[in-house]
């Protein structure tokens, strides 16, 4: 799903507001679904998958923050992007804490919205590089129907820092490759891209202890241990993700 638009999910009490913005993203070639509240919002979202929700802060059933309470239930790691009018208000600062990507003051900036959603696109990009073809593939299976684009790199004889790094959001590293040290490719993969997120993973906890030290030392942003436990991973790579969406949303 490259360059195909995103699934959004636009919700606000204000049936105007829906179907402009609503308008907007469908010519810019977003697929867009609109609700009307928070509980009709769950329940469509509790039937397909969303890329990203665009929800109206202040709404009468159910405010903003509370419906992306409960929609990290449903879609862990789901982006949700508060919309308000009003400026300094307690909800918006509750709404951060709970890790919503970010605010849009109303009337929103439609460029600045627009840039934001073609980057989302981008920032779901996960690289496994792993000599286990079967635990590329299953990790694949799981991530792919997360919303995540996934890039399997299995023989680590093609490992080309092109190839691992080109549009890799975050990057998941075994720390034993078929002959090849996980630490030597993370040294090199620092010297280009010092702070891209790598994850370690690793079957030898013990023998490894070292490598594991001193890939944290040049910022490994974490280690797993396999067997993988899957709501681990999904809760960090949820993580790097909204660092990554906030940190776009900083730029402009």
């Amino acid at each position: 799903r490259m360059n195909q638009g995103l699934n959004i999910l636009i919700v606000d009490d204000d049936r105007r507001m829906t179907r402009t913005l609503g308008d907007i993203l469908t010519m810019s070639g977003h697929n867009v679904t609109e609700s009307s509240s928070g509980p009709d919002a769950l329940e469509k979202a509790s039937g397909f998958a969303f890329d990203c929700v665009l929800t109206d802060i202040k709404m009468p059933e159910m405010d903003g923050v509370e419906l992306h309470r409960r929609l990290r239930d449903i879609q862990p790691g789901l982006p949700v992007l508060l919309m308000t009018a009003y400026a300094a208000d307690e909800l918006i600062r509750q709404g951060l804490t709970d890790g919503a990507a970010g605010v849009f003051d109303k009337p929103l900036d439609i460029n600045h919205l627009l840039d934001f959603l073609n980057s989302l696109v981008k920032s779901r990009t996960v690289v496994i590089v792993d000599d286990d073809p079967s635990f590329c593939q299953t990790l694949d299976d799981i991530l792919v129907l997360r919303g995540f684009k996934v890039s399997q790199i299995s023989d680590p004889h093609v490992l080309d820092m092109e190839i691992i790094t080109s549009g890799a959001q975050m990057i998941l590293l075994d720390m034993k490759l078929n002959g090849f040290s996980g630490l030597d490719i993370l040294k090199n993969i620092r010297v280009q891209y010092p702070t891209l997120p790598v994850i370690i993973v690793t079957a030898h906890r013990q023998e490894m202890s070292d490598s594991i030290q001193a890939a944290l030392e040049i910022n490994a942003y974490a280690c797993l241990y396999k067997p993988l436990e899957i709501p681990n991973l999904l809760q960090l790579l949820s993580k790097v993700q909204l660092e990554n969406l906030r940190s776009l949303l900083k730029q402009h």
